[in-house]
């Protein structure tokens, strides 16, 4: 990752906004969870790598889990492990760059959660280095959860935000990449990689995993989450109900911000 101090920077500027976007994106954050549940139970190991300031360590730690977060940002582990301490959880954190782990133990966690790196990582070779690097730290037949930005995320967001910047030249330029359907590097909220759904499970062919699950991080509520964040929780449970039984279909994988690969280790 040639922009690494660019990202690590970004983030080291924005941990409050981090930790406060799973709130305004709460789908994203809920669905993720009832995946995660389905697998980690209460004294399960877990690596939290790019875990950012902590939602989801803190999640798993008040589960009864081990929890190591790994994060690029100094600053997010510091403010991950200060939330911690102050709802009396048991956490631990290090700062680390994902393509090198060397830094943590190999073959002793359950659990890698890998929900953030490959949102940066331009090269293949960073992405595969990465994955490689976790699937060390994972004990045989550990499982592996990795989030991507789908190549239709800030489609979704130019619409939602400000339809008109199709007129701006460069824009378009950027839109026009999902008629080729390639993945593609570029600036978005920091400097970012964005994947074609169709590209997620030839990525992970070279490796010794089991699929087990591809879906659609918000399923089909992303469009209309500020309206359906309104609605009373046992309106909004509902649909997470629903959206959940359905975001494995590979006909809504295009509609998705965030796609998530969990995976097996066969080895």
């Amino acid at each position: 990752m040639e922009n690494i101090e660019i990202v690590r920077k970004f983030y080291d500027d924005t941990v409050k906004y981090e930790w406060e976007r799973l709130e305004r994106h709460k789908v994203e954050f809920e669905l993720t969870k009832r995946y995660l549940s389905r697998y980690i139970k209460p004294g399960d190991k877990v690596l939290d790598l790019g875990g950012g300031p902590g939602r989801y360590s803190l999640f798993l730690a008040e589960l009864g889990c081990d929890v190591t977060l790994a994060d690029l940002s100094e600053k997010n582990v510091k403010f991950a492990l200060n939330k911690a301490s102050e709802q009396d959880l048991a956490l631990k954190g290090i700062q680390v760059d994902a393509r090198d782990l060397s830094a943590i133990e190999d073959s002793q966690f359950d659990f890698v959660l890998c929900m953030g790196p490959m949102y940066h990582l331009k090269s293949e070779e960073d992405r595969a280095k990465t994955i490689k690097e976790c699937l060390k730290k994972l004990k045989p037949n550990g499982i592996i959860f990795v989030a991507f930005i789908s190549s239709y995320s800030f489609v979704w967001d130019y619409l939602i935000r400000n339809p008109e910047i199709i007129l701006n030249s460069e824009r378009k330029l950027e839109l026009n990449k999902i008629v080729d359907g390639k993945d593609f590097a570029g600036k978005g909220f920091s400097d970012n990689f964005y994947i074609s759904p169709k590209n997620v499970l030839p990525f992970f062919k070279p490796f010794n995993l089991e699929k087990l699950h591809l879906l659609n991080s918000e399923s089909f509520l992303y469009l209309r989450e500020p309206e359906l964040l309104k609605q009373k929780p046992d309106v909004i449970n509902a649909w997470l109900d629903l959206a959940e039984q359905v975001c494995e279909r590979e006909d809504l994988l295009s509609l998705a911000e965030h796609l998530m690969y969990i995976g097996k280790k066969t080895e």
